[in-house]
């Protein structure tokens, strides 16, 4: 009985604190875009650097020849 007097409060506690955090969330806008995230993930970068005229010269960069650095 006495772990009551001790689990309740603390049980009280962090729901009130739970159900603040989300109402914050709420308020600065958090859940305004819920679909946004989902169809960026489908976006090409490269149509991004296209509409923007940002080029990366479509090539890959040449591999480096070994070194050698035994003297």
């Amino acid at each position: 009985m006495s772990s009551l007097v001790f689990l309740v409060p603390l049980a009280l506690l962090l729901g009130a604190s739970a159900l603040a955090t989300f109402l914050w969330s709420l308020k600065s806008g958090q859940y305004e875009d819920l679909d946004g995230a989902a169809e960026r993930i489908l976006l090409d970068d490269k149509d991004d650097r296209i509409a923007t005229g940002e080029s990366d010269g479509g090539a890959l960069p040449e591999p480096s020849a070994p070194q050698n650095n035994r003297h």
